[in-house]
């Protein structure tokens, strides 16, 4: 970082970015999984210059990714410690929290003791009610959904209980009212992950989902780096799903994010904000319209447009520091449409000499450990080992 007496930190989370080779990857059935890896495999190989000079290419096989790494930047992985592979665990890990109780899933749809006082709470009965592609099920079920007005109630192999609502059908503050109850009543034994909220519009066999998402979460069981940080008067901002992961706990201001490029361009309005701060970003493309869709192509074109953008956010650092990870993986080139047990990248911008390899890190806390130690906060008592010392910060 430069002398200036004001740092700053960009934590950019590329939501689903694994890179394979997780020690218990078969206990989640994901053994294989590489999602980088086997992506950049399956299209030939990615242009991505930018991400290379961060050291990509040294953390998994990247097909047209060069194996290397500039002055001025670390690279390393994170294994995850949590139960589970989803982005509520990944992110809460991130800030200090591990979950040894994965939240409960549902292979075979939700029982009656969830479903029946979600339709009384609601005044209509649900359809679906099975595990499914977001975008299958729309394509599936849309038409009824028009013609009756019942919400599609949805799952995955993640801890989720979603729920698609065309805009023309229900308004979008009911359909969030509706997230509410949901959330209000899975409690206890079913204490999902995440609710969320998935509009949809378009006419029938043209329906696409449009981009009022939002992810009604169980708020953390402890404090996080983020209340650390807001304690200490740092300034934390989240840039898309941020703010509904922890719930709101332990954030300054947070805008929703219509798409990546949109994320980015809102992220680059906060580092520019004055103050120390951490700008916390969630791009949440690659996992949901090309992870969990099965699209390589799709995939691969979304890291390519991210690299590219990559020079833009460090000239607005301007020597702060910027750290690039992933919170699971989403393997597109494999039969599973969820996401993958994968270790994260863990890339740096903006540390003197190097490059520096900080190794296989043990825990996703070793992230916002480092991140509270560069913005000189304290986080004794919360999960991870910071690294700073080993880039010389």
């Amino acid at each position: 970082m430069n002398d200036r007496a004001v740092p700053r930190v960009l934590l950019l989370v590329c939501d689903s970015f694994g890179v394979g080779d997780a020690p218990d990857a078969s206990a989640y059935g994901d053994e294989g999984s590489d999602t980088l890896g086997n992506c950049a495999r399956a299209v030939g190989g990615f242009d991505a210059p930018n991400l290379a000079a961060l050291g990509l290419g040294m953390l998994t096989h990247l097909e047209g990714v060069e194996p290397r790494a500039d002055p001025g930047t670390a690279h390393g992985r994170a294994t995850e410690l949590s139960a589970g592979k989803d982005s509520t665990t990944g992110h809460w890990e991130m800030m200090g929290v591990v979950v040894n109780r994965p939240f409960p899933v549902y292979p075979d749809g939700f029982p009656p003791e969830v479903i029946e006082p979600f339709e009384a709470a609601i005044g209509r009965e649900v359809l679906g009610n099975k595990p499914a592609s977001g975008t299958e099920i729309i394509a599936e079920l849309g038409d009824d959904h028009l013609r009756t007005g019942k919400p599609i109630v949805y799952t995955s192999g993640d801890s989720v209980f979603q729920i698609a609502c065309h805009k023309d059908v229900v308004a979008l503050p009911t359909l969030y009212e509706w997230c509410r109850i949901a959330r209000r009543i899975l409690t206890g034994d079913h204490e999902v992950g995440r609710v969320i909220a998935r509009p949809f519009e378009g006419p029938p066999r043209a329906f696409v989902r449009s981009p009022e998402r939002r992810d009604f979460s169980v708020p953390p069981p402890g404090p996080t780096v983020l209340d650390r940080l807001t304690r200490a008067g740092i300034a934390v901002f989240g840039v898309g799903k941020i703010q509904d992961v922890f719930a709101g706990q332990g954030i300054t201001e947070a805008r929703y994010s219509a798409s990546n490029d949109d994320g980015i361009d809102i992220t680059l309005r906060f580092l520019r904000r004055p103050g120390p701060s951490l700008v916390f970003t969630n791009l949440v493309d690659f996992d949901s319209k090309y992870g969990h869709r099965n699209d390589p192509p799709g995939y691969a074109a979304c890291v390519e447009a991210l690299d590219r953008r990559i020079p833009e956010l460090l000239r607005v650092l301007d020597g702060g520091m910027l750290l690039l990870t992933g919170d699971h993986g989403c393997d597109p080139t494999t039969a599973s449409t969820d996401h993958s047990r994968e270790r994260t990248p863990l890339l740096v911008a903006g540390s003197p000499g190097g490059p520096h390899d900080v190794g296989t890190r043990d825990g996703f806390g070793d992230v916002g450990a480092t991140v509270a130690d560069v913005l000189g906060v304290s986080v004794d008592g919360l999960a991870g080992r910071s690294f700073r010392s080993e880039i010389r910060l």
